[in-house]
């Protein structure tokens, strides 16, 4: 297979941190220091663009305000996809989407122009209501050249319902971003959030029903029977979709059990890029029982960051750290939640630290670098047979 540089087209349906935006940055960053030519295209939804200098050229790509009708909406968003390559120059070796919009727009653009080779990564499959989403996935997952995937949980699943095999890369953690290393910041950061309390319980990814948000809730309710003074940070939430009514059924649980907001519920909404290190430093623990995760780059981290950890026992989280590495919960029971979170007092939460750290040394974006230009090259060269 060929060494030479190649150039490589990733995009990405936002310039706002999700899962597979923060994988596209890194991935494109490593890809860079390998001496690859990467662009990043992307949506840019307010023209705030990304909010960190990068090693590499970025697209942005317009994006103007959406219908409220989610399948109109994703049409939209693939079409400014569609119109801004076909109506700009571009030719690159590998054309590389991490999710469904811009895959489908590449297929689409595929009909007319002459796209050498499209990749595909899955981090997770969605169970759609919408037919059209649905059909949107499907071609997203069984059009491109090559399909990726995250996690060996999704790669058993791509074979079982698509027939599909796809190569696993890993994830991995920018360790010069996040670590324990406080810069001074932390004390600013928690002065403007309010957080006073202790401990203090993390996650990010805001209120959506993936993220299990309302059993969460119902655990951290029970927690302040014990612990008055606890607070939990609920920091992210610029989604794709739009979940106002799990939303109000979580507010409403949010009066039910007389937690204020404020005070012990800590919601700062999409963290600035800056600030997000500084937030995990603030925590004394990192709670994710989430539902269903391509990998969870956040469970790497809040381990950088020195954070014992609750998590779902189950993948993908199960594939990469151990029994003694976290507290393990059933993400539908909040009782066994609430008192997994109440062990993680200081004692036991740097017993299940110290076990987890050394996995960092497993997952670094240039090791998936690595990966991708070894699938990326083995796609080139079948092609050229």
């Amino acid at each position: 297979m060929s060494a030479a540089p190649l150039s490589i087209a990733l995009l990405t349906y936002a310039t706002k941190p999700r899962g597979s935006v923060i994988h596209t940055l890194e991935l494109a960053a490593a890809l860079t220091a390998l001496g690859h030519q990467v662009y990043v295209y992307a949506l840019d939804k307010d023209g705030k663009g990304f909010e960190r200098i990068l090693p590499h050229p970025v697209q942005l790509i317009p994006a103007q305000a959406a219908p409220s009708d989610i399948d109109a909406l994703i049409q939209q968003r693939i079409q400014e996809f569609v119109s801004f390559l076909g109506a700009h120059p571009h030719k690159h070796d590998i054309y590389h989407a991490q999710d469904c919009i811009s895959v489908n727009a590449l297929m689409q653009l595929r009909q007319t122009q002459h796209l050498p080779h499209v990749v595909r990564t899955v981090h997770h499959i969605e169970d759609f209501q919408s037919l059209y989403l649905q059909q949107c996935q499907d071609r997203s997952i069984r059009d491109p050249d090559l399909c990726l995937c995250v996690s060996d949980y999704w790669q058993e699943r791509l074979v079982t319902e698509y027939h599909i095999t796809a190569p696993r890369v890993t994830n991995g953690v920018n360790l010069e971003r996040f670590s324990l290393i406080p810069t001074g910041q932390e004390s600013v950061l928690k002065e403007a959030l309010g957080l006073h309390g202790s401990p203090i319980y993390l996650t990010v990814g805001g209120i959506e029903p993936r993220k299990n948000s309302i059993r969460l809730l119902t655990a951290f309710a029970q927690v302040l029977q014990n612990r008055p003074q606890a607070q939990l940070v609920i920091a992210g939430g610029a989604t794709l979709f739009d979940y106002q009514a799990y939303r109000d059924q979580f507010f409403q649980q949010v009066q039910t059990l007389q937690i204020d907001i404020g005070r012990s519920l800590i919601l700062p909404g999409v963290v600035p890029d800056a600030d997000l290190p500084v937030l995990y430093r603030c925590a004394d623990a990192f709670c994710f029982p989430s539902l269903k995760e391509g990998w969870g780059l956040v469970v790497l981290e809040a381990i950088a960051s020195g954070l014992p950890l609750l998590l779902s026992d189950q993948p993908p989280f199960t594939e990469f750290l151990g029994r003694e590495q976290a507290v393990w919960v059933n993400p539908q029971d909040p009782d066994q939640m609430a008192k997994g979170m109440l062990s993680l007092d200081p004692t036991y939460g740097s017993v299940y630290l110290s076990s987890a750290t050394p996995i960092l040394d497993q997952y670094s974006w240039h090791q998936s670098a690595l990966s991708h230009v070894e699938q990326y090259q083995r796609l080139r060269a079948n092609h050229q047979e």
